[in-house]
């Protein structure tokens, strides 16, 4: 697991997609991959960045190498979950070009039994509200990773309840500067601290929302 961290820290995607196939050959599963690989290389990347230690270009690799690592995964994860529990969009807001957590945020919700529907990255928030419309989704899943572009957030919020459609939606933030003072503050549903956590509070959350509506 140390070797899949330093080659997605270094950015080689072809080394970390044969380090992933190697460990899955080894008889490791995708989820043990995920908490001991994916997880740690994601915080490690965020606090260079952070601490200037890592800066765009290098964070810009990492997060290709991630992709590999979360799309070899994904395809494990998904196979594993049966029929869809419900719908997320989710994606980066406007603004920001952070990738890596979403990415993973993405695949833990595909493992616990979601469709997702993937926006990317520096996304405007009519397109949130929008493809939540479109979809019928049932979770619209945020992510910012810079303080400048944490207003976003509340702008895609605001949408939602101009439009009167805002009680349709669990509206779920995250990312590195978000805190759950700040999620209560711009009225998002929920907020998670990484990204296995983020999944399984999404499925008790909706599962418990539509526990209520049948009462």
């Amino acid at each position: 697991m140390e070797r899949i961290i330093a080659a997605i820290e270094a950015g080689k995607r072809k080394q970390v997609k044969w380090l992933i196939e190697q460990a899955l050959l080894e008889g490791h599963d995708a989820k043990e991959i995920v908490d001991l690989g994916l997880l740690p290389a994601m915080e490690s990347v965020s606090r260079k960045y952070h601490s200037a230690q890592f800066y765009v270009p290098e964070v810009i690799l990492a997060s290709h190498a991630m992709t590999v690592g979360t799309t070899i995964l994904s395809d494990q994860m998904e196979e594993w979950s049966g029929d869809p529990i419900g719908r997320v969009v989710i994606g980066t807001v406007k603004g920001d070009l952070h990738n890596i957590g979403k990415n993973l945020v993405a695949m833990m919700l595909r493992g616990v039994g979601f469709t997702v529907y993937d926006l990317g990255y520096d996304v405007d928030a009519d397109v949130f509200v929008e493809k939540a419309g479109e979809l019928e989704a049932d979770i619209i899943c945020m992510s910012a990773m810079l303080t400048t572009t944490m207003p976003e957030m509340r702008k895609v919020i605001g949408r939602l309840v101009n439009l009167r459609v805002r009680e349709r939606y669990i509206v779920m933030v995250g990312g590195a500067p978000v805190t759950e003072v700040f999620a209560k503050r711009i009225g998002a549903d929920l907020y998670t601290r990484d990204a296995g956590m983020a999944a399984l509070a999404a499925k008790e959350t909706l599962q418990k929302r539509r526990q209520e509506l049948c009462r």
